[in-house]
C-alpha cells in the first residue's frame, strides 16, 4: 500500500482552515493551551467534522496520522516554548 505524502499546511486545507505559514502560526499561537487531559479530537475549538476527521486519522493510522500527531504536540507547546 502506497500512503500519500502531506505537508502541515495541507492538513490545514483538509480542516478547512487558512493554511499559509503565518496564519498557521497565528491558528497554533491562538490554540496552544490544550491541556493533557483533553484528546485532540475533542479541543472544543473544531468543528464536529474537524473532530471526526482528526478523530479517523488517528484510529485508521490514515496517511494524514503523523501530522494529526505534529499539529497535537504543537498544540500543546506552552507559550514561550517553541
Amino acid at each position: 500500500m502506497e500512503f500519500a505524502i502531506h505537508h502541515f499546511h495541507e492538513l490545514f486545507a483538509q480542516l478547512g482552515l487558512p493554511n499559509h505559514q503565518n496564519e498557521i502560526e497565528q491558528f497554533l499561537a491562538a490554540h496552544r493551551t490544550l491541556g493533557p487531559d483533553i484528546a485532540l479530537p475533542d479541543a472544543p475549538f473544531w468543528t464536529p467534522a474537524q473532530s471526526s476527521f482528526l478523530r479517523e486519522a488517528l484510529q485508521q493510522d490514515s496517511d494524514w496520522a503523523e501530522l494529526v500527531d505534529q499539529l497535537n504536540q504543537a498544540l500543546r507547546v506552552p507559550q514561550g516554548r517553541a
